[in-house]
């Protein structure tokens, strides 16, 4: 009996060791960067991030409408199975096994979210699916920075959102599953659609303000919709696999709900986020100073251990912070008390000379 009461503790005691445990990750992308291109540059990549101290790899495996790996959930509903740039492969898997072999960890993100295209209004998604699509006050589709995007609130792409989520879930052997600026997110100028009045006016009992389009309580509305939405989302993957971590990676608060509807504040409290990763994306040190700052007030201190900094390192050929840069902003989290941070992304670290964990 005082040999299982030991072995319990000890298992008791790792877990909640292996919970408080940094997370040094990257986000790796397949957009302005060949690692998914071939299993030799993806072992090439993991490799980097072992020799560079990261723990956790961020995957795309869901952008600009299709998957990188092979989707039942998706030939289902446009006849596309993947990205035909990875047609005859699998490069998540490969990931999975060369990064598991490493000891880092690997989290499917689900950068498109909510959005169906980007600068295109070709997409299958829009000829097969034209009632999911999101509409301005003016009833024009919804686009904002070049994206285009469903309705958020429609239980279409709702359901193959948490179809994909859970495919991939399933199927592989993930640590973890992340939805960012775009999941859950919507425009803030989204919901003038003739399926958001039906549901606004059954849900308050009145009309769509249409007077007043920067209606605070309209907008409140909205965000609690898609925070409903979240919770559904993490308790979806809990009962498939309690093990899997559920992340959200969404911009910085207030501007994130004011502008993308995201009131992830409340994920955090509401139990529905294991970690969130606000992306921090400033390009002074002194500017990421004042925002982490504002981040560490909107953060209750029993939950800080949840909140991990998401970092802008690059921004394709444009931008590269230096090596000044970047070792200031780790120093300020460290300040702040932020154990941990994110790289967006991972292109940037073969041009670092030093390490960035020593």
């Amino acid at each position: 009996m005082k040999y299982m009461l030991a072995v319990l503790l000890l298992l008791s005691g790792w877990s909640s060791f292996a919970q408080v445990q940094p997370i040094r990750g990257i986000w790796m992308t397949n957009v302005g960067s060949r690692v998914l291109y071939s299993r030799d540059s993806i072992v090439r990549a993991v490799d980097q991030c072992k020799d560079q101290g990261i723990n956790t790899i961020f995957v795309v495996v869901w952008n600009k409408g299709l998957t990188m790996y092979p989707s039942a959930v998706v030939k289902r509903y446009i006849g596309i199975e993947q990205d035909p740039l990875f047609a005859g492969r699998d490069p998540i898997q490969e990931l999975i096994d060369v990064a598991h072999a490493r000891s880092i960890q690997v989290h499917a993100w689900f950068e498109f979210g909510f959005s169906y295209g980007y600068r295109d209004t070709t997409s299958p998604w829009f000829s097969r699916y034209p009632e999911w699509v999101g509409r301005d006050r003016s009833g024009k589709l919804l686009q904002k920075n070049g994206f285009y995007w469903w309705n958020a609130l429609h239980t279409g792409p709702q359901q193959l959102l948490k179809e994909l989520v859970l495919e991939v879930v399933k199927r592989y052997s993930v640590d973890g599953v992340q939805g960012d600026d775009r999941l859950p997110a919507m425009p803030a100028e989204g919901g003038w659609d003739s399926y958001t009045r039906k549901l606004y006016q059954t849900s308050v009992g009145r009309d769509l303000p249409m007077d007043t389009p920067n209606d605070l309580s309209f907008l409140q509305w909205k965000a609690d919709r898609l925070s409903e939405f979240g919770k559904e989302l993490y308790g979806a993957v809990k009962n498939a696999k309690p093990s899997c971590i559920v992340s959200w990676a969404p911009s910085i608060y207030p501007w994130s709900k004011e502008q993308y509807l995201q009131d992830w504040p409340e994920w955090l409290k509401g139990g529905y986020a294991d970690y969130v990763f606000p992306q921090l994306y400033r390009y002074k040190l002194d500017a990421y100073e004042k925002i982490l700052g504002e981040l560490q007030s909107q953060v209750p201190p029993s939950l800080k251990q949840k909140v991990f900094p998401g970092i802008l390192v690059s921004l394709g050929d444009g931008y590269q912070a230096s090596e000044e840069m970047l070792s200031g902003m780790i120093q300020l989290n460290r300040k702040y008390g932020f154990n941990g941070e994110v790289f967006f992304y991972y292109e940037t670290l073969n041009r670092y000379k030093k390490q960035i964990y020593q």
